[in-house]
């Protein structure tokens, strides 16, 4: 049995009011003239299911708020509606019909969606993905997802003359024959997630067998001996070095008694000297700052005197200056009666004589700062100087010591040292040696891990395969089945229609899509007479019919876009496609459901159906008013 799966009802809320449209029959048609709708009607089915980006009409994007549809799906009944605006539209309101409950909304993208929800009731997780089964892909594969099944429920105008569900896109390939085989349940889940695995686990053997034929390479270019050459020498390696460890020691001790009491003292001498030296030298480079810190402030000091006397000479300057005029009103001053020692200008008492500011309190603080400096960057002077002589007397010193020292030691130490040095170097050369070693033996380890690990991931892959391989053979019988329903199906369809092309049909059992006069579907050349759209419907009703035949997923429902205009002259295939159509559902009453759009019916079409007619006066969207033949731009002549 197919899967049941309905679309009840659609009702759009728009500018101007609510249009519904109820699709209870088995088969309803859809008919009118191109532009007045219909198309658009579709494609906002399309969206309410969020199956895709839809191709929307400016009438619905101007005009229509929301999208409700009425489904039944599994054996439930909802009420989901979805909001056209930019921003609302990313959410879905769903009710159950039959308790009347608003569940919580569903995001369209992301955890727990609307694509969750609708997978669910066909009872697919949402992390299906669907891999290639051929070559050495290393891609885990693309998520199916809601969308990719609605590709078997709606084929739309734009694609019913060129392509069945995205199959010349090589890309897509994959993941077309995976929702093939969900639908079918030719597969399971369960494998497909194994043959993602598999793919993945292809990806890291091809990275773990690159990494350990760049380390062999390595090796070879390095001309690197085997491990146990390698494990010998590095042995040898390490007896040399305890060797010269062993004489160096032997060395210190011989060379220990050399030394006497009167050398030592010599060094003890010279190393207070050199700390004396040090501590001299630090105590010069503060004397430095702090005289350098003494200049800087003398001369800011200065900078303030200077600023001083400029203000008492111009106050000076000023005091001589007789106003004849008042500098605020203008008015003259000449005639005016002034007391002595008044101001001419305010009538104040003048103040002190501009001499008398010499002595400023300002300007002596000043003159004291400028004292107390000078004589502090004295002090500090001499200072550095008896540092600068402590610091060559300390040199001196350590020359003397130092040349004591040469003299004492020359004769007794140098030919141990020579020893002691030829000792250090066969050290060192055997330690160099057993370090390159070691780089090579765990080079060699990692040779082991890198091929460990390969082994790990072929084991792997291979129990997957394995299990692959066996949970297919589980269902090759009923794959057999549904193949040969299929192509039963499909033969008689085909030979019914009568299509002018086609001389012979079959079905593909490898990429699921037919064959036409022994040629694959994407290459066989059908030109003329819609023999395209012909062999395209009759496909689509031979798996629905095949579906309903067997044990399957494959839902209960094909919306078939604007045949008619795609067979052009063909006039008997076109009456033939519809009594297919009428004779599905006639077969088994209510376990199929066919929508169909179209701008015609067959005049002498008749049967137990639903036709909804549309013309200019009467559009799909019924609330705006339709701007007439010609005003609108077809939605079938949009680039995809």
């Amino acid at each position: 049995m197919s899967f049941d799966f309905r679309l009840r009802a659609l009702s759009l809320h728009t500018t101007e009011g609510t249009v519904r449209y109820d699709f209870e029959s088995d088969l309803t048609v859809l008919e009118g003239p191109t532009g007045v709708g219909k198309t658009t009607l579709l494609e906002l089915v399309k969206f309410a299911f969020a199956a895709g980006e839809p191709r929307l009409a400016t009438v619905a994007t101007d005009a229509v708020h929301d999208v409700v549809i009425e489904i039944y799906i599994g054996g439930d009944e909802y009420l989901i509606t979805r909001s056209l605006d930019a921003a609302k539209r990313k959410n879905v309101r769903v009710i159950d019909k039959r308790t009347g409950e608003r569940l919580p909304d569903l995001p369209v993208d992301g955890e727990a969606s609307y694509n969750t929800f609708l997978l669910a009731k066909l009872g697919l997780p949402d992390d299906i993905k669907a891999a290639a089964q051929k070559g050495k892909s290393s891609k885990p594969g693309s998520r199916v997802t809601f969308g990719d099944i609605f590709k078997y429920i709606y084929i739309p105008q734009y694609a019913i003359n060129q392509d069945i569900a995205d199959s010349r896109d090589g890309y897509y390939d994959p993941k077309r024959k995976a929702v093939f085989e969900l639908l079918f349940k030719l597969t399971d889940p369960e494998i497909l997630s194994m043959q993602s695995q598999v793919n993945v686990l292809n990806g890291k053997i091809d990275a773990a067998d690159t990494n350990l034929k760049t380390v062999l390479d390595f090796l070879n270019d390095t001309n690197t001996s085997s491990r146990e050459e390698v494990e010998e020498q590095l042995r040898e390696a390490v007896s040399a070095q305890e060797a010269a460890r062993e004489e160096l020691n032997s060395l210190r001790e011989e060379l220990d008694p050399v030394i006497d009491r009167q050398t030592q003292a010599y060094r003890d001498l010279l190393t207070d000297a050199e700390r004396s030296l040090a501590e001299a030298r630090a105590v010069a480079q503060d004397l430095i700052r702090d005289r350098n810190e003494i200049d800087l402030e003398h001369r800011r000091v200065k900078a303030d005197y200077a600023r001083l006397e400029r203000m008492r000479d111009a106050g000076a300057r000023l005091a001589n200056i007789e106003f004849s005029v008042c500098p605020r009103c203008m008015q003259s001053l000449s005639n005016r009666p002034v007391d002595e020692d008044k101001c001419r200008l305010c009538l104040q008492p003048d103040p002190v004589s501009p001499e008398g500011a010499a002595d400023s309190y300002e300007l002596q603080q000043l003159d004291l700062q400028l004292g107390e400096m000078s004589a502090q960057k004295e002090v500090t002077e001499q200072q550095l100087e008896k540092s600068q002589v402590a610091i060559v007397e300390r040199e001196s010193l350590i020359k003397h010591f130092t040349e004591v020292l040469e003299a004492r030691t020359s004769q007794r130490v140098t030919p141990r040292l020579q020893a002691f040095s030829d000792a250090s170097d066969r050290m060192a050369t055997a330690r160099t040696r057993q370090e390159g070693f070691e780089v090579a033996l765990q080079q060699w380890d990692r040779v082991e891990d890198i091929a460990e690990k390969v082994r790990g991931l072929r084991s792997d892959q291979d129990r997957l395969k394995a299990n692959i391989s066996t949970r297919k053979a589980t269902l090759a019988v009923h794959r057999d089945s549904v193949f040969s329903l299929i192509e039963q199906e499909f033969r008689e369809t085909v030979m019914n229609l009568d299509i002018a092309t086609v001389e012979s049909a079959g079905f593909d059992r490898s990429n699921y899509l037919p064959i036409i006069n022994g040629k694959p579907f994407s290459k066989a050349l059908m030109s003329g007479g819609g023999s395209m759209t012909a062999t395209q419907i009759a496909y689509w009703l031979s798996l629905i019919t095949a579906a309903r035949q067997t044990d399957t997923r494959y839902p209960s429902m094909l919306i078939i876009d604007g045949p008619r205009l795609a067979l052009n002259t063909a006039v008997g295939t076109w009456g033939a496609i519809y009594n297919r159509l009428l004779k599905g559902v006639e077969e088994a009453p209510g376990t199929v459901q066919f929508l169909v759009s179209d701008n015609e019916l067959p005049d002498d079409y008749e049967g137990d159906f639903t036709r909804i007619v549309f013309d200019y006066n009467n559009p799909t969207v019924a609330t705006i008013r339709h701007p007439g033949e010609g005003q609108v731009e077809v939605i079938a002549s949009i680039d995809e």
